[in-house]
């Protein structure tokens, strides 16, 4: 793009994809407000567990090794529920907090030596994630939270290390339209949580691996700052 006008739009477009990139990136790296979880809830309390205003019903499950963890929700309320030998684990579903809707394929999990599960939800035209992390039979929340601009949230390990990474595909939009999108890749045991960004691309399909976006550590670059 050599002619004037078309500079003008270009630098207009990068500028909006700065701004969305590190709206994206302060929101994926902000704490979940939830209260910490609880780890004294039986079996024969689960049936008075409640979720929000009502009794929580199951949406999803899924067995990670000895573990089965489910997300459960309610009138206004969600929560997450890890059962196994050590015994039963519940936390608060910031998703849900968030206005997240949960649906049988809100639950994405990667049974290793360091496990991962990924609860998702739609609001609007985004995808809120939350995460849990389970070493030894224990299980905690990563203190972070994951938003998805651009239709796709989901696990794959990027940097090789066996430990699933989320990959966050954005797509930086303002009043006059939308830019290109690319991946987020944020890890839980690197030095630092967001390992990259994939270069921009025109169309989804561009995108490493789609329909499942599974890029490697050499299609990550640093974002946009």
């Amino acid at each position: 793009m050599t002619e004037a006008p078309k500079t003008v739009l270009f630098a207009a477009g990068a500028a909006v994809l700065v701004i969305v990139g590190c709206l994206v990136t302060a929101y994926a790296l902000r704490p979940p407000s939830a209260p910490e979880p609880r780890a004294d809830e039986s079996s024969s309390a689960d049936a008075g567990l409640r979720c929000g205003t009502t009794p929580c019903r199951p949406v999803d499950a899924s067995t990670v090794g000895e573990d089965v963890v489910e997300v459960l929700v309610g009138e206004g309320g969600g929560r997450v529920k890890v059962t196994g030998p050590a015994g039963t684990t519940v936390f608060e579903s910031t998703v849900v907090e968030s206005g997240g809707q949960i649906d049988a394929q809100s639950l994405e999990c990667v049974s290793a030596q360091v496990s991962v599960c990924l609860v998702r939800g739609k609001a609007g035209e985004e995808l809120l994630g939350e995460v849990l992390v389970g070493r030894a039979g224990g299980w905690t929340r990563a203190q972070a939270r994951y938003l998805a601009t651009g239709g796709y949230l989901a696990l794959h390990d990027a940097d090789g290390d066996r430990v699933a990474d989320v990959v966050a595909v954005q797509r930086p939009c303002d009043p006059t339209g939308c830019g290109k999108s690319y991946a987020q890749v944020f890890s839980f045991t690197a030095g630092k949580p967001l390992l990259g960004c994939t270069a921009a691309v025109n169309a989804l399909e561009d995108l490493p691996g789609w329909p499942t976006v599974a890029p490697a550590a050499a299609d990550l670059r640093s974002c946009v700052a």
